[in-house]
């Protein structure tokens, strides 16, 4: 379909639903997905006393079991969409969402919430779904500022989540959680049933089984190994024989796909040098978010002195919250940043902000308003990180594969967040001294956004200019 087709499509769907209507409804898909990412961070030692369970089964429960799952469907499901219709499968992924989360309300026991919270990670396909879905169906004045705003939300609502977290673990049960969770899954899942026109433009062929195959092993394997390399140990057999699986595993997957005529993921959306800018700074921002989400709360829970802040769960989700509130307008900047200085500059000086935040928190940690203000720093660079990949994605790839190509970004999100989420974990334990094991933790997710922050503006491009 041709660009004037396309506006022809978009007008319809306009006159229709309205644009209005179609921006709300995925800002609401989105706001169910940061909600639950996040919500239930707070309540690990909780689990492991009602639940009666460990601290490792705990967080397979709030976070493992979720992202092993998330990373392995998203780039099956997102190709799914781009096959068969972007609107059909949102609603497929958001109705087994709300079962999970329904589910997981009574969860009698450990294992059953573990595997709930598995299934709930369909939820990281509504991501990419949603960036696709808006690009087709808003009007041109509105095509880049409506994944703007819905990428401001994903980080502005993972902030609210702990919040909310913290609030129900400290006055109620944890299966509140869940019910809390369920409302906008279900508000969203009526939204886009009434108000989400379906996609015309399709990437047809037929579903790609040896590399949907090859790609899930290798990514359950090198995630589980990041996952697990704390607990068994990063040189043990079982972690390095993981490694090892997903080295085999993926380059048997470029090996299928550069065979296959209708391939589960483009290879093209991975090497086309806008599209891996835009995967690279993915996964250097993931490094950078995490590392901080791990250790910024931990710091401010604590005992006062030397660095704590004997805050509660719901006084460190608190000192969050500004610097998360920035997030969203910050993302709405990214736009106007974009269109004076080229798609690559909001995600240029995303990054660097985040280094230069990461920074000031190694430097100054000791007291609630230096973690105030050094994380809201960073806070206004993740948004305008996030604000531009959608539209870095979306301005390299055809309008028919950008379901595909949004989720492999999400992907490369997920896949820094578990590495950088590890990190920090690894690190803040091998430190004898805490006040140093701190510095070094955000020394590192400073560097790491900085290395993104020289290397995007770099990054050799041969398609048209920004």
């Amino acid at each position: 379909m041709d660009v004037i087709a396309r506006q022809h499509a978009a007008s319809g769907a306009i006159r229709r639903y309205g644009s209005g209507r179609i921006l709300t409804a995925m800002c609401m898909v989105v706001v169910s997905y940061g909600l639950l990412q996040t919500m239930l961070v707070p309540s690990i030692g909780v689990l492991q006393r009602d639940l009666h369970t460990t601290t490792t089964a705990a967080s397979w429960a709030v976070l493992s079991a979720m992202l092993l799952a998330s990373a392995v469907v998203t780039p099956v499901v997102s190709r799914i969409g781009d096959g068969f219709g972007k609107r059909r499968v949102l609603l497929w992924m958001l109705a087994i969402y709300l079962a999970a989360t329904v589910a997981s309300i009574g969860a009698p026991d450990i294992g059953t919430l573990i595997a709930c919270r598995a299934v709930q990670g369909v939820s990281l396909t509504l991501l990419p779904l949603t960036f696709a879905i808006l690009r087709e169906a808003l009007p041109p004045r509105r095509v880049h500022t409506g994944p703007a705003v819905a990428s401001g939300l994903v980080t502005g609502t993972a902030g609210v989540g702990l919040l909310i977290g913290g609030l129900v673990v400290d006055h109620a049960s944890w299966r509140w959680l869940f019910a809390i969770g369920a409302i906008p899954v279900a508000a969203a899942l009526i939204m886009t049933a009434r108000w989400i026109p379906e996609s015309r433009e399709r990437h047809p062929g037929r579903l790609d089984v040896a590399g949907t195959a090859a790609i899930t092993a290798g990514l359950l394997a090198l995630l589980l190994a990041v996952t697990q390399g704390p607990a068994w140990g990063w040189s043990s057999a079982r972690v390095l024989g993981l490694f090892g699986t997903a080295v085999v595993m993926l380059a048997g997957f470029v090996a299928v796909e550069r065979r296959v005529t209708h391939p589960v993921v483009d290879l093209a959306l991975l090497t086309k040098p806008r599209l891996s800018a835009a995967h690279l700074g993915a996964l250097l921002l993931g490094v950078n978010q995490f590392v901080v989400y791990v250790a910024l709360p931990k710091l401010a829970e604590l005992p006062t002195g030397n660095p704590g802040f004997g805050l509660s769960v719901t006084g460190a989700a608190l000192v969050l919250m500004p610097g998360t509130l920035l997030t969203m307008p910050a993302s709405w900047a990214a736009g106007a940043i974009a269109d004076r200085f080229g798609v690559r500059a909001p995600l240029t000086v995303g990054l660097a902000l985040a280094a230069v935040g990461t920074a000031l928190l190694a430097a100054a940690h000791g007291s609630v308003w230096h973690a105030v203000l050094n994380y809201s720093i960073a806070g206004v660079g993740w948004g305008l990180a996030m604000a531009a990949l959608p539209r870095m994605v979306n301005a390299g790839c055809p309008p028919a594969q950008s379901g595909s190509a949004n989720g492999l970004n999400t992907v490369a999100r997920t896949v820094g967040g578990a590495l950088g989420g590890q990190l920090a974990a690894a690190m803040l334990v091998s430190w004898a001294d805490v006040n140093t094991g701190f510095t070094v933790v955000f020394s590192i997710a400073a560097g790491v956004a900085a290395m993104g922050g020289l290397l995007v503006p770099l990054w050799r491009y041969r398609d048209r200019t920004d």
